[in-house]
């Protein structure tokens, strides 16, 4: 029999590349749906997550006692990170290091946008107005990273090539590497965020992370300092966000990910003072679901032959973790 698998958030096997070369050696079903979903898991032994934000496993999962393993197609797993497929066998692997250079590129590009204010410039063409003005080196700026997955590595390096240094908060104090100049534990976060002149944020959400910047981290940061989220929108207390750039606490932020996606047309984000709206766009480029598809391949390969698999992710944690990260 054709081993069968399930691809939820695909209508058809042409928008996910490279499937129809399995077409004829496996059974393939397709869900964008939770019926469809409940209809398509039983005897499916795997599960490709095509969309990552969707969170329709949940409510299929008593359908899904089959399942043996689980690709999501983010590097972010929280839609997934539910009790039940915590406490199963299934293997869940991820999309990371898919993501990595786009994504630390975003986050210079954001660097650059506030230092060289692109956003005022912009503007005055609109006007045709010349207004000289200074803009910011980002040369021997302070970044902090605030999560080192390989997301987070990736923007420690780049952003090190630019010229700026970068420490890092993770979850226990450690040599930076080539990546930071040092590693902080999460408990001195609140002594180094005064040090930093950009915040960026890229910690998986998890139990321990949601919320973890509100009122008390908006205060510490410098006022001249810019923080940037491209981690998940939970990760802040929007509403203490929110004020904290009203209240000129901080000088800036760039925002990728909301708690509510797409951002309702009414959202006070829209026209905070000194805040570049992005719509969950940073890790994405011209043939990124290409690049998710060969990562897929190479990990169905693996599945069928029986090997391990890269990326696995600590369900307990809720990411890759150890030496995979």
């Amino acid at each position: 029999m054709k081993p069968v698998l399930v691809v939820q958030g695909a209508s058809s096997i042409d928008e996910v590349p490279r499937l129809a070369e399995l077409e004829n050696d496996v059974e393939i079903r397709l869900a964008t749906s939770t019926d469809e979903l409940r209809s398509a898991l039983p005897g499916a032994e795997a599960m490709l997550g095509w969309n990552f934000r969707a969170d329709s496993l949940r409510q299929a999962w008593d359908r899904a006692g089959d399942l043996r393993w689980i690709h999501w197609g983010g590097a972010g797993v929280d839609a997934a990170m539910f009790a039940e497929l915590r406490q199963s066998d299934i293997v869940l692997t991820n999309a990371r290091g898919v993501f990595d250079q786009p994504m630390a590129e975003w986050v210079l590009g954001m660097i650059l946008c506030f230092a060289k204010r692109f956003p005022q410039t912009l503007e005055f063409q609109a006007k045709h107005e010349w207004n000289y003005r200074l803009s910011e080196s980002v040369a021997g700026k302070r970044a902090l990273v605030v999560g080192v997955g390989s997301i987070g590595r990736a923007v420690g390096r780049l952003l090190q090539a630019a010229g700026m240094k970068v420490d890092a908060v993770g979850r226990s104090a450690r040599d930076g590497g080539a990546d930071f100049d040092y590693i902080h534990a999460v408990a001195d976060l609140h002594a180094q965020l005064p040090l930093a002149d950009y915040v960026v944020l890229i910690t998986p959400l998890t139990d321990d992370t949601r919320n973890l910047f509100g009122a008390a981290e908006f205060a510490a940061m410098a006022s001249h300092a810019r923080f940037i989220n491209i981690g998940r929108g939970a990760l802040v207390v929007e509403a203490e966000l929110l004020r904290a750039l009203h209240d000129g606490q901080i000088a800036g932020a760039a925002l990728d990910v909301f708690v509510e996606e797409p951002l309702p047309a009414d959202s006070p984000f829209w026209s905070a003072p000194n805040c570049l709206v992005s719509p969950h766009m940073s890790g994405d480029y011209v043939e990124f679901e290409a690049a998710m598809a060969d990562q897929f391949m190479d990990n169905w390969a693996r599945f069928i032959a029986g090997e391990p698999f890269p990326n696995v992710v600590d369900k307990t944690l809720g990411f890759v973790s150890g030496s995979q990260a």
